[in-house]
């Protein structure tokens, strides 16, 4: 609310917000493809390591000759984070490790950092944002994509005095997903693998989002922002459409597949034999409410809400979400309010790595929507008594011994750097954890 105005304030004062773009992947490209379109808003320096593939992109969204030749390019996202002439830095490089790094940076130079990079959130989120609180810098989750617009949902449902008994979104899934590699992935969304190519389509990355990586990192990311419970054997992922929310998402006790209020989940738009649910929300995002009492649940029902038998339960949903071309909300909070769209509060789940198959020792695993493996959500505390092993620390990493496919990896299974700054993040994380009433912070 209000942000054109404050906006159009910044345009009469000739001082628009001035923002470094890490990453000119889809997500940034669809971000660029708005910016002519805001005045007032300008995209003055964009990081990338391939500076072709970043100018083709503009040129791909529609920016003109001119509009490009204004730009800076570098191949360093660090400068980004350094550069005085800009107001807010926006992370979308995907890289956990990266992101970390920039994150980091930004912080350093007490300049608010917007992360579309949720796998480096979900790996170190609660770090990096006490970070920033104690240095009263900006960090933020990146609207347009699923779990800021979540957060969104959740903290509207709070502030009109709502219980959150789940919020989530919806996806494509059946149990088998778990375990498809990239080689498989095409057939699952309807292309052969020749079509993919030359649609420049990534086959792993493709299938982090099939095989439940994707939203394994995502819903961490929603619980630490929002201090929602996690399932404590990873999402349920149960088939359910949009009037059947209230119904489903809600305790067992109730008779619902919820441990309890205040959870998150992710629903299926597919039942379990592979038909479709009816009035999907595969491309949505939503909250179901409890009512505090007999007359607010008098009024679900008069308003025209569904709900549950009882009454108590019943859900709002956005049924779509415009990835990229949504981030200036974020990017306009943080400049002109303030405000984080979403920020990690606590470190309440986390995304671990799974074998998809029996892995041998001496093996590489291949991290998110890879061949070896995929992430499960489960409770921080649970995750640091495993010393599971996050899916973000995944990646070009040696097996040390023999796993049984379905096993949760630790940490100990693996070979690690112990230099590797996320490495050690992680591994203070941990140390925090286990201390009575500690707070993860970042020391």
């Amino acid at each position: 609310m209000n942000l054109q105005s404050l906006l159009a304030a910044r345009v009469q004062a000739g001082k628009p917000v001035r923002v470094g773009l890490i990453g000119a992947g889809k997500f940034g490209s669809m971000f660029l493809a708005q910016v002519p379109s805001i005045a007032g808003l300008e995209v003055a320096l964009i990081c990338d390591r391939d500076l072709d593939r970043a100018k083709a992109a503009c040129r791909t969204v529609g920016w003109d000759a001119g509009r490009i030749a204004r730009t800076r390019f570098s191949e360093r996202g660090r400068d980004a984070c350094l550069d005085q002439d800009l107001e807010v830095v926006v992370e979308a490089t995907g890289d956990p490790a990266a992101g970390i790094a920039h994150a980091l940076a930004a912080i350093e130079a007490r300049k608010p950092i917007i992360m579309v990079n949720v796998e480096a959130d979900a790996l170190a989120g609660p770090w990096l944002a006490a970070k920033a609180r104690a240095a009263g810098v900006i960090y933020s989750l990146a609207y347009g994509d699923q779990p800021a617009l979540i957060a969104e949902m959740v903290d509207w449902a709070r502030s009109a005095g709502f219980t959150v008994a789940a919020a989530g979104k919806g996806t494509k899934y059946l149990p088998a997903y778990h375990a498809v590699t990239p080689d498989g992935v095409w057939q699952h969304y309807g292309l052969t693998a020749d079509e993919a190519r030359k649609a420049g389509m990534n086959s792993q990355m493709f299938n982090s989002f099939l095989d439940g990586t994707k939203s394994a990192i995502e819903m961490a990311a929603v619980a630490n922002a929002c201090e929602l419970d996690v399932p404590h054997d990873g999402l349920l992922f149960p088939p359910c459409g949009a009037d059947a929310l209230a119904s489903v998402l809600r305790p067992k006790a109730s008779g619902g597949v919820l441990e309890r209020d205040g959870m998150v989940e992710v629903v299926s738009s597919l039942e379990r034999d592979g038909s479709a649910v009816p009035r999907d929300l595969r491309w949505g995002v939503y909250v179901v409410l409890k009512a505090a009492n007999d007359y607010a649940a008098a009024c679900f029902k008069q308003y025209g809400l569904p709900t549950d038998a009882t009454g108590r339960y019943a859900a709002m949903y956005k049924p779509y979400h415009l990835i990229g071309l949504e981030l200036s909300i974020s990017v306009l909070n943080a400049a002109l309010r303030g405000e984080p769209t979403g920020s990690c509060r606590a470190w309440r789940g986390d995304a671990v790595a799974v074998a998809k198959r029996g892995l041998k020792a001496g093996e590489m695993l291949d991290g998110e929507g890879g061949y070896t493996v995929y992430a499960k959500l489960i409770p921080a505390a649970r995750s640091v008594e495993r010393g599971a092993l996050p899916i973000g620390l995944a990646h070009h990493v040696k097996l040390t011994r023999d796993v049984v496919a379905g096993e949760i990896l630790t940490s100990a299974d693996v070979a690690f750097d112990a230099t590797q700054e996320p490495v050690r993040i992680r591994r203070e994380m941990a140390r925090q954890a286990r201390q009575p009433h500690a707070a993860v912070a970042a020391e």
